[in-house]
């Protein structure tokens, strides 16, 4: 009754319970420890997760265009692309396994280099050397995503999402303890 009535009074504060963030900490070092551990199988699975996500996100996206009818356009429009997505993820998994993480490699050098040269133009609008100097890392690190072998760029950001992924949930779990003694 108490933990229920915590739960509430944390929903009511419009912040999230201290359980939940431990939950999801916890999620992701072992994810982080399965990316390093077994991660042929681990990114296989992640994307299947994914193409699953957003096979049902899909359907709730044209669910919801029965339910209310604003902005009609995006919902229709994302529902039948999350389904049409999903559905090819979850039919060709070993192709999309591949797939996936060398498109998540094209977008992050893409991105790289256009916010790379934004910095590079605040720099020149008196933002400063240091802004600068970050900006041409940046497009110097998105042509490397481009230019580099695919398949080690993959190995890469699988291998950076890892300790991305060990390092937050150890935040989170650190935070969650934090939050529960408050």
């Amino acid at each position: 009754m108490a933990t229920a009535e915590a739960t509430v009074g944390a929903a009511e504060r419009g912040s999230t319970p201290w359980w939940l963030v431990l939950l999801g900490g916890i999620s992701a070092v072992f994810v982080g420890i399965l990316l390093f551990t077994n991660t042929e199988q681990t990114v296989f699975n992640l994307v299947l997760f994914l193409g699953i996500w957003w096979f049902i996100g899909g359907i709730f996206d044209l669910i919801s265009l029965f339910i209310d009818r604003t902005q009609w356009g995006w919902k229709l429009f994302s529902g039948i692309l999350g389904i049409v997505a999903g559905l090819a993820i979850i039919r060709h998994p070993l192709w999309a396994a591949f797939l996936v993480p060398a498109t998540l490699v094209w977008v992050l050098g893409i991105f790289g280099i256009i916010i790379g040269a934004i910095a590079l133009i605040r720099a020149f609008q008196g933002a400063g050397w240091g802004t600068g100097i970050l900006g041409v890392i940046s497009i110097v690190l998105g042509l490397i995503a481009l230019a580099a072998n695919l398949g080690v760029a993959i190995v890469t950001v699988i291998y950076v999402g890892a300790i991305w992924a060990l390092v937050g949930g150890i935040a989170a779990i650190v935070y969650a303890f934090r939050m529960r003694s408050a």
